[in-house]
């Protein structure tokens, strides 16, 4: 299969990743395709092994085996930085916010801006007025609302923190955003807002890769379902031609792969997935 077609571009694949610790096999030749533009869901029960497989398109393990594409090129991450400077920010359940620093220094936590000229080249001054004005205008962007670009996150609520997470992610993601359960433990009204921000993030171009155990939030945003079991690939379904209950049962075995629609393309390159 090629990695990439005329029609549907895949921005992210992999094609057989396989890991192994000891005895263990984390990945057995995982595949995986993400297309440019959409929303795919990757779900699994617990030890399915997703967590190996986000890793490893991350930089943050390196497979036995196996191949990852960005835009149908080889790619080889040694490290997340290496997937972070080919365009993927990932935000992680464990929310990687500085919660003492305000909004403005979240969102260029680790890409500060310096002044421009000999201050910024010579004495290293950082061009705090011209971060505040893009993570103002990036906010309003993605529809934030907080009462100051200088609020402090640790003010902030846990959907808004959240929030902040993705928006630096949307920031400097310039392909992918990857993430990994970003509803957990948020109340109804903050889980709304977390949703339609993700939904905001793909109007802005980007593909994203949703991780999470919410059906109702999966089969509410996500464009495919991406199931993941023993670890590999299982089957890739469309939330309009698959009950959530046929999910959860290819999910724990106790339905065949094969019983359920698979997902339909437009091309045969990704027909024959």
């Amino acid at each position: 299969m090629n990695p990439q077609s005329s029609t549907v571009q895949l921005v992210l694949q992999a094609k057989g990743l396989t890991k192994r610790y000891g005895h263990v096999v984390a990945m057995d030749s995982a595949d995986f395709e993400l297309a440019q533009g959409e929303i795919l869901a990757v779900v699994g029960d617990n030890g399915a092994g997703k967590s190996s497989l986000i890793r490893a398109l991350t930089g943050a393990v390196s497979p036995d085996s196996g191949e990852v594409f960005i835009d149908g090129e080889a790619v080889r991450f040694r490290s997340p930085l290496d997937a972070r400077l080919a365009g993927i920010e990932t935000v992680y359940q464990e929310l990687a916010v500085a919660t003492e620093l305000d909004i403005t220094q979240n969102l260029f936590l680790g890409r500060e801006l310096r002044k421009p000229g000999v201050l910024g080249t010579l004495f290293r001054q950082l061009d705090k007025a011209g971060m505040r004005k893009q993570a103002a205008e990036h906010m309003k962007n993605l529809g934030i609302r907080v009462q100051s670009i200088r609020q402090k996150v640790e003010t902030l609520s846990g959907g808004q923190r959240q929030a902040i997470a993705v928006a630096r992610a949307a920031a400097w993601g310039r392909k992918v955003v990857i993430l990994d359960e970003p509803t957990a433990a948020l109340g109804v009204k903050e889980t709304r807002q977390v949703l339609d921000l993700i939904l905001k993030v793909r109007s802005h171009g980007l593909s994203i890769v949703l991780i999470s155990h919410s059906m109702p939030n999966v089969f509410e945003i996500a464009d495919r379902i991406h199931i993941h079991r023993l670890g590999r690939r299982a089957t890739i379904v469309e939330p309009k031609s698959t009950s959530m209950s046929e999910v959860v049962a290819v999910m724990t075995g106790a339905l065949d792969p094969t019983a359920v629609k698979p997902a339909v393309y437009s091309t045969p390159s990704l027909a024959t997935l």
